[in-house]
């Protein structure tokens, strides 16, 4: 029996089809906050328990009888919180007998315990306390954070206005990370591991040229000088200081295929497919 946690939300729901479509059908069970906002999931015929963070209790129940477990992180921002929601999970595995626990943590957090990282490296900490038979797996930023439909704007107008000094990202798409996640839960040479995905490393440059590419009308990047608002300037501070330029072949390694190229990414997520194109489409399970 394979239990994803936290599986109603976006990247749960796509392990979860993952899974289906590996022939996992009727092994599935998502453990979720609220059961009544996954009735679609146990309509495909996956097991739908009650599993609150917030109550260790029903993570013993939800976690019952489970060979692997999938420890989604909890969105929670406060990081004190977000350590004891992880732990209670981790404690809850543990009491429920669970066979092996795979954790999505964040790219440094087995170095760096502030920030972003703080909750996850103190969650990986626990993991390795506890005895249970585990796999790490450190996600970078999603792509979909920079690349998205709000970017037809930028098409329209031929011009993509870019905060980021030209640097280079190692997001990955959500799909590709589900995959691997799927992959790590149905396969048996991942235990122990601790992997640090990255996808492919792009930079806006390239981007305006696969959107130009991809929606059939001529893109050009330009430098914007003033920060943006909110988490997006934020997030633009980091490329521009080089903290998401770290490349590895563990993505690759697992999926068994090259990560979704950035022109793929950008038809799949602006929904502008080029007719006739092999890459107009995210690659998945048996594509390359």
């Amino acid at each position: 029996m394979i239990v994803v946690s936290a599986a109603s939300g976006a990247f749960g729901r796509l392990v979860v089809d993952r899974l289906l479509e590996g022939g996992a059908a009727g092994r599935v069970v998502a453990a979720v906050r609220r059961p009544e906002k996954a009735v679609d999931l146990a309509a495909r015929g996956v097991t739908v328990r009650h599993g609150d963070y917030d109550d260790p209790a029903t993570l013993r129940t939800a976690f019952a009888g489970a060979d692997r477990l999938l420890l989604i992180s909890s969105p929670e921002l406060d990081t004190a919180r977000r350590t004891a929601q992880h732990r209670a999970a981790v404690d809850a595995a543990r009491a429920a007998g669970v066979g092996s626990l795979v954790y999505t943590s964040f790219l440094g957090a087995d170095t760096r315990a502030e920030g972003l990282t703080a909750a996850h490296h103190a969650t990986e900490r626990a993991l390795a306390a506890s005895g249970l038979p585990h796999t790490v797996l450190r996600h970078p930023f999603y792509t979909e954070a920079f690349v998205h439909p709000g970017l037809r704007d930028a098409v329209a107008a031929g011009e993509l206005a870019d905060g980021t000094a030209g640097r280079g990202l190692n997001t990955a798409l959500r799909g590709d990370l589900a995959e691997a996640a799927a992959r790590v839960l149905t396969e048996d040479a991942h235990l122990g591991r601790a992997y640090d995905f990255t996808g492919n490393l792009w930079d806006h440059h390239e981007l305006a040229e696969a959107l130009s590419r991809v929606c059939g009308r001529p893109v050009v990047r330009r430098n914007r000088a003033d920060r943006a608002p909110g988490a997006r300037g934020w997030l633009e501070e980091q490329v521009r200081a080089g903290a998401l330029e770290r490349q590895t072949d563990d993505l690759r390694h697992v999926l068994g295929r090259p990560p979704t190229s950035l022109d793929a990414a950008v038809a799949a997520l602006l929904g502008h497919p080029r007719p006739g194109s092999p890459d107009a489409r995210p690659a998945g399970p048996g594509t390359s």
